[in-house]
């Protein structure tokens, strides 16, 4: 007899069968769908009839097995595979793939999802984001753009518009010192014409240079080489010296002014330096002119400004040709607010030409704000002794020093008896900003650097050069890659190249028990675990590739197949539909 109950078995197996074309025929279709991952179903059948339950042997039987028959099958489930798709290159910077088990981390509103789809895109604020607008997490970083790891933050590639300036740290040096070079007897010198003052307005004083010149009853009065005098600066009138002109071995040192008046005038007519009489006013000149005499480890550096016997005022240069100094007695201008002091007050002559083995080099240095600072180092040749080598003493010179003092560093640098360098003992240079910029600005000099070092053996003339030096002006983000790690590099337009961010991923233990959120968007579920929030390359997550996007790991072939056997189980079930209503058609003729 035809039996109603292989009609429904049939028709489960038409509802699974249709159920796995479903499931077929989505992979099939997203088989272009960037980081898709397929889905199979999982077939069981349902519960049995029992006829018997078997009974167990005993000494007379051997025993039965249980008498069953199905009533069909159901759908126990899909599961999705999260095998790794192919790698495609695309050149595009916001693609990223991912090779490993992690999940790229997006944000839409408040709501927090996973993704293996890696093609990411800039908004108009700079946020990489999804195609569908959600927002990338990762990491940000600090003010010294390391990576600051924990807390998830949209991540921001501000092309054009972030900036960036590094202030120096070092400076790498190479060259060769000429050990055979003379030695220095003299620095250049210049002599002005007499000076007298007095307190009673009647020349005949010779000045010391101690005399109040900001007071009216003492004024500066200048031999005129004629047998006479001239007064120059008369007392009290806020006369303002412009000094301008002078070449230090052949580079001008720029322009200065100096006015005999107190702070107050002095702040409000903005000169560089004030005093009240002319050791204040050779004071300010040794400054600027970068003049010393100060001992460094026991060696004199030889230059300098003094008033002597006769009360004239002598400028000794520093030690060293390259450091011959040439003025002028135009280089010396005058004006007070009365219009009564000389033009020109100090005529100067030069008797002496600055001599030694010297050699001089200029480099740039930047402050923290991005500032461009031309640094001037000198090496003069100190001694030679038999058989310990040479030794040189260096200065250190920046124009762009915010005091009033032009030099900035100085010390001895040793030498032995093979031209290599020993010890030097001061490898630094600092420089004062004023503009804002982290102050002083400390510069370590790097005199020996494996391939690039000072050398003093015998030669024909000295040579130096800077052959590195760190730090760097205002650079503008102009380029960005994604490295394996994650790590976001940005290049910027002055050569910089600084981490501004990192990919965040997420890994979880059960992987299949995400939800699927749609849009290739996945949530975490009961059965998924939960999500462990860590860096690219750890815990197994898996490596990033830049430039490149994961395809699809549907395998047609293995869908075609998947979609033969489910077209022919939909048959075969419809079959049995077939068959049984046949059987009840002929049950039915026999009731005619």
């Amino acid at each position: 007899m035809a039996s109603m109950t292989s009609m429904f078995t049939g028709l489960s197996g038409l509802s699974a069968n249709s159920r796995r074309l479903d499931v077929i025929g989505n992979n099939i279709a997203n088989v272009n769908t960037t980081a898709f991952k397929s889905n199979r179903m999982i077939f069981q059948p349902t519960f049995s009839r029992n006829f018997s339950l078997g009974t167990s042997p005993n000494e007379f039987s051997g025993g039965t097995n249980p008498g069953q028959v199905g009533l069909g099958t159901t759908v126990a489930g899909t599961q999705r595979s999260f095998s790794n798709g192919a790698i495609s290159a695309t050149g595009v910077l916001t693609d990223i793939a991912i090779e490993g088990d992690g999940f790229f981390i997006v944000r839409n509103g408040n709501e927090q999802f996973y993704t293996r789809a890696g093609s990411f895109q800039r908004n108009e604020a700079n946020d990489l984001v999804t195609i569908t607008g959600s927002k990338v997490q990762g990491f940000t970083v600090d003010d010294q753009f390391q990576v600051v790891d924990g807390e998830l933050v949209d991540l921001n590639i501000p092309l054009g518009t972030l900036t960036l300036a590094e202030a120096s740290r070092s400076v790498v040096f190479n060259g060769n010192l000429n050990a055979s070079g003379p030695l220095p007897t003299s620095g250049s010198i210049h002599n002005a014409r007499a000076m007298f003052t007095t307190d009673t307005l009647t020349p005949g004083t010779e000045m010391d240079g101690t005399e109040d010149l900001t007071d009216p009853a003492n004024s500066l009065w200048i031999d005129n080489g004629a047998g006479g005098v001239f007064q120059a600066i008369e007392g009290g009138e806020n006369t303002i010296i412009t000094i301008s002109g002078i070449e230090k071995g052949g580079k001008d040192l720029g322009k200065f002014t100096f006015g005999f008046m107190d702070a107050a005038t002095a702040a409000d007519r903005g000169v560089d330096g004030f005093g009240t009489n002319m050791n204040d006013y050779i004071e300010f000149l040794e400054d600027v002119l970068g003049l010393t005499s100060t001992d460094v480890n026991g060696f004199n550096l030889g230059g300098g400004i003094e008033i002597n016997a006769d009360g004239q005022i002598v400028i000794t240069g520093n030690e060293g040709k390259v450091q011959d100094l040439n003025m002028q007695t135009a280089s010396f201008v005058a004006s007070s607010d009365s219009g009564n002091a000389i033009s020109q007050p100090f005529v100067m002559s030069k008797s002496g030409e600055a001599d030694g083995e010297s050699v001089r080099t200029s480099f740039i240095v930047y402050d923290s704000l991005g500032t461009p600072l031309t640094v001037d180092l000198t090496f003069v040749l100190k001694d030679a002794e038999d058989g310990a080598g040479t030794t040189w003493k260096y200065i250190a010179e920046s124009k762009d020093n915010d005091a009033l003092n032009r030099i900035v560093g100085m010390g001895i640098v040793n030498f032995d008896a093979n031209g290599k360098y020993v010890e030097a003992s001061n490898d630094s240079f600092s420089i004062i900003r004023q503009n804002g910029a982290v102050s002083p600005l400390t510069v370590t000099m790097d005199f020996d650097s494996g391939t690039d070092a000072i050398s003093a053996l015998t030669d024909k003339g000295s040579n130096l050069a800077a052959v590195y030096q760190d730090g760097s002006p205002i650079g503008t983000l102009s380029n960005f890659s994604i490295g394996n790690d994650g790590v976001i590099s940005g290049a910027f337009t002055n050569g910089l190249t600084r981490t501004i961010g990192q990919i965040a991923l997420a890994n979880f233990s059960n992987p299949e028990g995400l939800v699927d959120a749609g849009n290739n968007l996945f949530t975490a579920g009961p059965n998924s675990g939960t999500p462990l929030v860590t860096k690219p390359t750890e815990f197994g997550t898996g490596r990033v590739v830049g430039g490149a996007l994961e395809l699809s790991n549907v395998d047609l072939s293995q869908e075609f197949i998947n979609m033969i056997l489910a077209s022919t189980g939909y048959s075969a079930s419809s079959r049995v539909i077939t068959t049984t209503n046949e059987l009840i058609q002929q049950l039915l003729v026999l009731g005619r």
